[in-house]
């Protein structure tokens, strides 16, 4: 089940395993076409990733620490450092395929 994290939790949410934030507004047609395909890799690799999303217009201190300047941006973490960073939308595939670099 995707976590809808804040600018409070973030840290501690994204701290152990691998997770994956997807950073979004609510206001961004790209960050609408990437959502439904975000759920459905969630539902498909969700045991083995934490999926996340964040407002960024609710929680400006999260995405001005990474940054982020286009939306939608995903970032994975594994324990906790970013190893990747990923703007723009993304196939379910392509983001599987670079998740499994993490997971296997």
């Amino acid at each position: 089940m995707i976590k809808n994290l804040n600018d409070k939790d973030f840290v501690q949410e994204t701290s152990t395993g691998i997770t994956l934030t997807d950073f979004w507004a609510d206001w961004c047609p790209p960050c609408k076409m990437q959502s439904p395909i975000v759920e459905q890799l969630d539902k498909e690799i969700g045991n083995n990733v934490k999926v996340t999303k964040m407002d960024v217009d609710a929680n400006p201190e999260t995405a001005n620490e990474f940054g982020i300047m286009s939306i939608p941006t995903l970032i994975i973490k594994k324990d906790g450092k970013v190893v990747e960073e990923l703007v723009g939308l993304h196939s379910k595939d392509k983001l599987k395929n670079i998740l499994a670099q993490y997971t296997n």
